[in-house]
């Protein structure tokens, strides 16, 4: 490894929603690092596609097969593929998600809402678990999930998705300590306003649906070129399956704008502390003495 630099030499990396967008960006970094990847989405001619892209990159480093996350034997029918043509399985990023209905909360399908909440949280929990379980075997990995601004402040009209997304950051902080006897580590990212085609939703559903304030700003960056690339919750997604990331563990990491390379330097510091992690505030946080 050289300072802060991901290298990915010998490990083998399951990206799920690896065809496209921010999962195919880190499919796309782990390469570039080293690995060997295996990627999967839920359609098989996409997965075809971006494995063809990718192998352009990394020739002979990729598989990919279609898998839904929320189906156990999907999933351990692509963790078995990753692992008869690659070897055990290393580390996983996790990308695949959706943004499920848009609108008031009174006016939303419930069965959507509910299947977005499904699809986001407890698609993360059964990757991590089937990924946990081989993990395990192999003496210890690492895991990276993406969150999203859903998690970090209220997202009106957007409740599944919000729901679903803090549901990722308090199992991310959960599961670290679970799985700490076996030198297992993950965390999540926020990967900031990428223009990919979940933001296309928005504008479909129009300034009504989605709250004038959020399709303006969607709208804004989307046109006008301002969103973040998805090359940087990818980059840090990659970063944080490395070795170099050893460490960091049970943390929510947004990716445009904290420092997360430097946190090696500060190691001790975040691993006695409540930092870059979802708690509650009481008065006293802010230097109020009521309470």
């Amino acid at each position: 490894m050289t300072g802060t630099k991901p290298d990915l030499r010998g490990k083998n990396v399951l990206v799920t929603g690896g065809s496209m967008g921010i999962g195919y960006a880190a499919a796309s970094a782990c390469l570039r690092a080293g690995a060997r990847i295996t990627i999967c989405a839920r359609k098989q001619a996409d997965v075809q596609q971006a494995v063809e892209r990718l192998e352009a990159v990394s020739p002979g480093q990729v598989r990919g097969a279609p898998a839904d996350v929320t189906d156990i034997g999907q999933l351990n029918r692509i963790m078995d593929l990753l692992e008869r043509e690659q070897g055990p399985m290393s580390a996983v990023i996790h990308s695949a998600g959706i943004y499920g209905p848009i609108g008031k909360i009174t006016e939303v399908d419930p069965n959507e809402w509910f299947d977005a909440v499904r699809v986001n949280l407890f698609g993360t929990f059964l990757v991590a678990r089937q990924a946990a379980i081989r993990l395990m075997r192999h003496g210890g990995g690492r895991m990276a999930f993406f969150s999203g601004g859903g998690a970090a402040t209220p997202f009106p009209h957007y409740t599944a998705y919000a729901c679903g997304k803090v549901g990722v950051a308090r199992l991310v902080e959960t599961l670290a300590i679970e799985f700490a006897p076996f030198r297992i580590e993950l965390n999540c990212i926020a990967p900031g306003f990428v223009a990919t085609r979940l933001h296309q939703k928005t504008l479909d559903a129009g300034p009504e649906r989605a709250s004038p304030e959020f399709f303006a700003q969607t709208r804004d960056k989307v046109e006008g070129g301002s969103a973040v690339p998805p090359e940087v919750g990818a980059d840090c997604a990659a970063f944080l399956i490395s070795d170099v990331a050893e460490g960091i563990t049970g943390r929510f990491v947004a990716a445009p704008y904290d420092k997360y390379t430097d946190w090696i330097k500060h190691l001790d510091r975040i691993r006695k502390s409540d930092l870059f992690t979802l708690r509650r505030i009481v008065p006293k946080d802010r230097g109020e003495d009521w309470q």
